[in-house]
């Protein structure tokens, strides 16, 4: 595995101020550094507390979760006798039993915390035993008599969108006149097509643990990357008011979306408990019931309509998009809108239309997912530009370029806003060079053309993703920075560490402008009694918001003691802003006083050591009704380019070798950076070919454990990974000018998909365009080729001169 991981220092304004640039550049930095995740030791000896590992409070009980066994259905009676007579059990609670308002839905109010009186998809919670054991409690769960009386189930997004039945009202983007410009067109091409959803499968489960308080006070730790919701939950569901409410997490096994909104179910039941019993009480659900109860990413159905040149350039473009988002809204809304903000991904459509269906389904209620529709979008038009190519016989790569935005001209989005940081040509050139791209394209015809069974394929695909949350008013974040008389830190703020680096990014942030050692500060637990009303660590966000108000706070305490220092060590004249700190110590003029020293002298002379900080990002306006504003601070970039081999008898699959480029700005910590570009990778790459979710027909999710869904291996990983970070800056005004790295190369394995595609359509000699929808398990590799041979079969020798227009296999020029 080959990585480029280079520190570096910051670049300097021109003229910047002689204390900036030595706390910025002239010495070394804590920022765009290489650093270990602050945890990483904690992780590997396996000291690192997670919820599951607090220490349990004398008197601590266990609970578990009741679940439907059906998709739609009236609850006639609910026997829970049996249930209450198994051995160690305590209580067992239902939806009557909710002092409070008896839902957790994040946007809408539809989202019921334990079923009452209709149940709505297989896995829904109906009730909560409470038993003095946690195996105790999970069977005696299971021992409940439900009579039910079954209802009409719907369980697909087709189903849906047929029965014209949502959970939001569509939403339509348009630009131009696509179907006049489609009709005009040279060449059409139009077709359907499906994208599997997703188990965020985070490492740890759902889980929480909660204590009470005295005076009605509740503290619960749980696994979540949106604390404050979870408090307003908590306190709505047992009719107590924010403030009686603590919410804590230290660290989270993983999240990727899956512990933004739907935590919420599993603090309010651990809290519901505890306050009824008076005891403390932990819910901790085994992987099965987890996956049964909680929404993945949500997978779509496309219908889509395109007109293009004879040198594959798009003069209209219209889909039509329908998600599966299961029983509730939950964060259906804002998926499907970053869904159609990003269905340009990196390409100028001069006439498109866009519409989103939120289908209301029996099932899980779909939820966030790393990219949060983004994703979703980009992989249509992506799908739509493979087609182009194949049928006019050009190169993708040549119709993806003669696509792109461009610079000064062909640059607005759908959606109105301006593209003003476009870098994905400098980007592309230097990847295609790189990775010899054109000449292992050569290399893949001439392997194929040699091979009758093993089948190669090679694509590039490129990124182009918005950053911020497309919730104007969630683009917030504040901190708390104290220094303590021994010139040690302490920083909180309102972001999640999920594994990310998260904590070790801010703890960069606040040792830099503070100029002392990275050891001298110590980043502490989330929790809503120390920054209140934060947003979700969520949306590729965390780094940008919380970096810079963590920031704000250390800036506001460097300039106190800046001043203090000039005063009591400087010389007559000495101004605030020549002091310099840096290297764990503060120079006025000729002075140099140890850090500690300083903050010491500070204290007896009584001034204020700690400071809040705050930061808004600034720019965005968005309208969701007309799907028009800013909704993005700014954009990354990226592009991959993947090489597969494709077993035609077996449907087997294996990524040869992939090379990554991708852009995050002047990167806060390259190591850091560099493994969540190879993490999104592997993860997204997973998604599109090996994570199948499956329900059968009576809407049980069966794809519900590690026996039978499968996420990547080390085994799966390619043996040639080369990742590398784009040299480039932010140029926008972003924490250091870095930019978010979470979400965006998640997208970088379309590269592997179209890979797959391009070695099945080998098959007919390029000339057929393989019906594969995703994720490309061995199956639907097996079928693709049949097809693809069959369509081979009704080919006569080059006989085909126009492109067909199908849903189907289509035979191409």
């Amino acid at each position: 595995m080959n990585q480029q991981a280079e520190p570096f220092m910051t670049e300097l304004a021109p003229g910047a101020p002689e204390g900036e640039r030595q706390r910025a550049g002239a010495a070394p930095g804590q920022v765009h550094v290489s650093r270990p995740h602050e945890s990483a030791h904690l992780h590997v000896s396996g000291r690192a507390t997670y919820t599951d590992d607090i220490p349990l409070v004398a008197g601590t009980l266990h609970a578990a979760l009741g679940l439907s066994a059906k998709p739609h259905a009236k609850i006639v009676s609910l026997d829970l006798d049996a249930v209450r007579a198994t051995p160690g059990v305590v209580a067992v609670f239902t939806a009557e039993d909710i002092p409070g308002t008896n839902d957790c839905g994040p946007i809408l109010h539809d989202d019921p915390i334990l079923a009452n009186g209709v149940v709505q998809y297989v896995g829904q919670p109906m009730f909560l035993v409470v038993a003095t054991s946690h195996d105790g409690a999970r069977l005696a769960a299971r021992r409940a008599k439900v009579q039910f009386e079954d209802l009409p189930a719907v369980l697909t997004a087709q189903a849906a969108r047929a029965a014209n039945q949502s959970v939001l009202p569509p939403m339509k983007l348009a630009r131009g006149e696509p179907a006049t410009k489609i009709a005009r067109s040279p060449h059409r091409d139009a077709g359907e097509l499906l994208l599997g959803g997703q188990e965020q499968f985070y490492l740890e489960g759902q889980i929480a643990y909660a204590v009470p308080k005295d005076d009605d006070g509740m503290h619960v730790w749980c696994s979540t990357q949106h604390p404050s919701e979870m408090q307003h939950h908590v306190a709505q569901v047992l009719g107590l008011a924010s403030h009686q409410v603590v919410i804590e997490c230290r660290r989270m096994g993983g999240g990727f979306g899956g512990k933004e909104s739907q935590s919420a179910l599993f603090a309010c039941c651990a809290a519901l408990a505890a306050w009824k019993l008076m005891c403390p009480v932990k819910l901790r659900p085994d992987r099965d019931d987890d996956m049964l109860i909680t929404g993945k990413r949500h997978d779509f159905h496309y219908r889509y309509e395109v007109g293009y040149g004879d040198d594959g350039a798009i003069e209209g473009v219209s889909v039509d998009m329908t998600s599966r988002c299961g029983f509730s809204a939950d964060l259906s809304g804002p998926v499907m809108t970053r869904a159609v903000c990003h269905f340009d991904n990196a390409y100028w459509l001069p006439d498109v239309a866009i519409e989103g269906f939120c289908g209301k389904t029996n099932t899980q209620s779909n939820t966030a997912f790393r990219g949060f529709g983004g994703p979703q979008g980009a992989f249509a038009i992506e799908y739509i530009i493979d087609n182009i190519a194949r049928s006019l016989k050009l190169d993708p790569l040549d119709v993806r370029r003669r696509n792109l935005y461009g610079k000064t001209e062909r640059n607005v989005t759908p959606y109105g806003q301006t593209v003003e940081d476009n870098v994905i040509h400098e980007l592309i050139d230097e990847l295609e060079t790189s990775s010899d791209y054109r000449g292992r394209r050569e290399q893949v015809r001439e392997f194929n053309a040699r091979n009758a069974v093993l089948k190669k394929g090679i694509a590039l695909t490129p990124v182009k993703f918005g950053i911020a949350f497309n919730v104007t008013h969630l683009n917030q974040a504040g901190a708390l920075v104290h220094i303590y008389t021994d010139g040690s830190v302490l920083v909180n703020h309102g972001g999640t560490e999920m594994g990310q680096g998260l904590n070790t990014k801010v703890a960069q942030v606040v040792a830099h402008e503070l100029g002392i050692a990275f050891a001298r500060v110590r980043v502490t637990a989330t929790d809503t009694s120390k920054v209140a009303n934060t947003s979700a660590t969520a949306a590729s966000t965390g780094s940008d918001l919380n970096g810079k108000a963590a920031q704000d706070a250390a800036r506001q305490l460097r300039e106190r003691l800046a001043t203090f220092a000039a005063q009591r060590f400087g010389a007559a004249g000495i101004e605030a802003s020549e002091v310099v700190f840096e290297n764990d110590t503060v120079h006025v003029g000729e002075r140099a006083i140890a850090f500690e020293e300083v903050v010491a002298q500070a204290y007896l002379a009584r001034v204020q050591l700690w400071s809040d900080g705050f930061y808004a990002t600034p720019k965005l306006y968005w309208d969701q009704q007309k799907l028009q504003g800013r909704p993005f601070f700014y954009y990354a970039y990226g592009a991959a380019v993947s090489e597969v081999v494709i077993d035609t008898l077996t449907g087997e699959m294996r990524v040869l070798r992939a090379d990554v480029l991708h852009d995050v700005g002047a990167s806060l910590n390259p190591a850091l950076d560099i493994g969540q570009v190879e993490g999104a990778f592997i993860q997204g790459m997973g998604w599109l070919t090996t994570e199948e979710l499956w329900w059968n027909g009576e809407g049980k999710l069966m794809t519900h454990a590690p026996s039978t869904y499968k996420i990547p291996t080390v085994n799966d990983c390619p043996p040639d990974l080369r990742v590398r970070l784009f040299d480039n800056r932010n140029a926008e005004e972003s924490i250091h000018r870095s930019k978010a790295v979470g979400e965006p190369p998640l997208l970088l394995p379309f590269s592997v998909f179209f890979a797959i595609r391009d070695a099945v359509a080998s098959v007919a000699d390029y000339r057929v365009n393989p019906p594969l929808n995703a994720p490309a398990t061995g199956e639907a590799i097996l079928k693709a080729v049949a097809a693809v041979r069959a369509a081979r079969g009704d080919l006569a020798p080059r006989a085909a001169d126009t492109p067909a227009v199908a849903a189907g296999v289509g035979a191409v020029k």
